[in-house]
């Protein structure tokens, strides 16, 4: 029996299963049903064969790229979870005899590590590999489309939907282009921060829980869970929908993670160990990668969004390789070398040194 695909609507695509929201790591499980719904359409796939195996899983692998491990060509040595089958694999199968064809047919489907198999180049599979699909339970696809594009899609899929992700707290803006996080204790004014910056067209991507995936060895992708989508909590207000309150291009859905600001509120012992130069720059590791962090303190009279905005300004011009610390000190030190003991500081710094000096002789 064959199976088409479902109709979907746009931006509608079916996300892989996860665990509950948590603060600790989590890696998704993917089905074979999981990738079918959600690359039917993208793959023109169509269902041939072994439906009863589509709860099978597409378990990640160690590799820093998971997708990359899992899909590829036919091979019998180092066996795919996603065999894909194009005209030089069904050329290969075509010219085996008739026992050595059905023992190498047999030799895959019974294969534990695989998966799927994909019949690419609007190839026609045969009966026995149909048949061999069935008696398994091993999800048997066919496309029109090139055997490579079809592995080059599956695998930014996988690799995507495997990737290890975690939820923290907080409210996720886009500010400047830049993806900032704002963290803080609870009640500490997080959401009504982000409503200030929202009405100085900076952007809405999460509030609450904030969904972040590793797609890179240091890159961190933001994202809302599809539930809180669109929405901002504020204490007071209750929930408002910021897409009918502001309109289309004050939500996004997901960005890279450039800055976490902390929200702290004031204290003596606290404002007197702050390092008012910055000379360190502050980090947070989150699913072992470092994101640049900063504190801003929250008192009367500090405007939030103006220091979460330098912030940024800032950060950005880190990256451009501009530091205001080094050169306020190389400033400052060729001030000194130009004036010497000219300078009225120095002279009275030397002066208070020579009179101590006078001092320790006498006593």
């Amino acid at each position: 029996m064959r199976r088409k695909p479902r109709k979907k609507s746009a931006n509608t695509s079916r996300a892989p299963k996860s665990k509950p929201l948590a603060d600790s790591m989590s890696t998704p499980t993917v089905t074979v049903d999981d990738l079918f719904e959600a690359e039917a359409g993208p793959l023109k796939l169509t269902w041939v064969a072994g439906e009863s195996g589509k709860g099978r899983l597409l378990e990640p692998t160690t590799a820093k790229h998971p997708g990359m491990a899992l899909v590829g060509y036919l091979n019998f040595v180092h066996p795919n979870r996603v065999h894909v089958i194009g005209e030089t694999e069904v050329a290969y199968l075509g010219k085996l005899g008739g026992q050595e064809h059905d023992e190498t047919i047999h030799r895959l489907f019974i294969s534990e590590k695989t998966s799927a198999v994909i019949v690419a180049n609007d190839k026609k599979p045969s009966a026995a590999l149909i048949a061999a699909a069935n008696r398994t339970s091993l999800p048997l696809f066919t496309t029109p489309l090139p055997s490579p594009v079809v592995i080059d899609h599956l695998q930014y899929y996988l690799t995507r939907a495997l990737a290890p992700r975690t939820t923290v707290h907080g409210v996720y803006m886009e500010v400047m282009g830049m993806g900032v996080l704002i963290t803080g204790e609870s009640g500490i004014g997080k959401s009504e921060l982000a409503l200030e910056l929202l009405s100085r067209n900076h952007r809405l991507i999460a509030d609450d829980a904030v969904e972040f995936i590793r797609v890179g060895p240091d890159v961190l992708v933001g994202q809302c869970p599809t539930l809180l989508s669109d929405y901002l909590e504020v204490r007071g207000l209750g929930i408002l929908d910021i897409r009918l309150m502001f309109g289309e291009t004050a939500v996004r859905h997901k960005k890279k993670l450039h800055l976490i600001v902390c929200l702290e509120t004031i204290q003596r012992q606290k404002m007197s160990r702050i390092n008012r130069l910055e000379s360190k720059q502050m980090t947070r590791g989150i699913l072992d990668v470092e994101i640049p962090e900063v504190a801003l303190f929250v008192g009367p009279g500090r405007n939030l969004a103006v220091l979460v905005e330098a912030a940024t300004r800032s950060y950005i011009l880190r990256m451009w390789g501009f530091d205001p610390l080094e050169d306020f000190m190389k400033r400052h030190q060729e001030h000194m070398n130009h004036n010497g003991a000219k300078h009225p500081v120095v002279r009275a710094t030397l002066a208070g040194d020579a009179l101590r000096r006078a001092r320790n002789k006498v006593d």
